[in-house]
């Protein structure tokens, strides 16, 4: 079967206190970025992966993979004004009929092959799968009257990859609304489609701000020296 990723890589670095996108920072030596586009290259042998970038960044994106001699295959295409619009786009450089693709944040770098390859299991038995993590905080809900608690035992928090059958979230991205949604899980549910949750992970971070940026060093570090 077919497998194909999507990795959306259009943040700023504003968050960041960067004149940099955030996706361009360097982690371990190389920039954020190359991580994420390796860990799924060496997750499933033959992956298709598509790299969907504002046009303004593809420049810099080529020259960056020359000065690190980076040549991991992958497709870099336009993204667009949304970051639907931009998955939307990376879709449409799919030219096979079948398959399965997960959908990834690019500022994701420490992704396992583990959860990558679950997914797409997942994903390759028809199933739309999500990795989430259980919540370690208490929650509340900020309402009129203040706030509630929230049983946090009954909460996820949403990771990528998300992984779903091609033609699933090909019928998804050709709902008009699609551009109402931020999250790919969202807009499939939105047509009736069950939501299968798995098993992420903590080191599966969302790099945003500057201290996700020192504990990603922290953690590809640790597992450096584990290896």
């Amino acid at each position: 079967m077919n497998h194909f990723a999507i990795i959306v890589a259009g943040g700023s670095g504003q968050r960041m206190g960067s004149t940099d996108p955030k996706q361009f920072l360097p982690l371990g030596g190389i920039p954020v970025l190359m991580h994420t586009i390796r860990a799924f290259s060496r997750s499933t042998p033959g992956m298709e992966i598509i790299l969907v970038l504002p046009e303004a960044h593809i420049h810099t994106w080529n020259t960056l993979c020359t000065e690190h001699s980076f040549s991991h295959p992958h497709l870099c295409v336009a993204g667009g004004n949304t970051r639907a619009d931009s998955v939307k786009n990376g879709l449409n450089a799919i030219a096979a009929g079948e398959g399965v693709v997960a959908v990834h944040d690019g500022v994701r770098p420490l992704v396992s092959k583990e959860i990558i390859r679950k997914g797409f299991s997942l994903a390759s038995s028809g199933h739309n799968a999500v990795p989430c993590t259980e919540i370690a905080d208490s929650l509340r809900q900020i309402t009129p009257m203040g706030s509630t608690p929230l049983d946090r035992s009954v909460i996820r928090g949403i990771q990528t990859p998300q992984c779903f059958p091609l033609n699933v979230l090909r019928k998804a991205y050709q709902s008009p609304s699609f551009r109402n949604f931020t999250d790919d899980a969202q807009l499939v549910e939105s047509l009736g489609f069950a939501i299968t949750l798995f098993e992420g992970s903590p080191e599966n971070l969302k790099i945003t701000t500057a201290l996700d940026l020192q504990l990603a060093s922290l953690l590809l570090h640790s597992d450096s020296e584990s290896e």
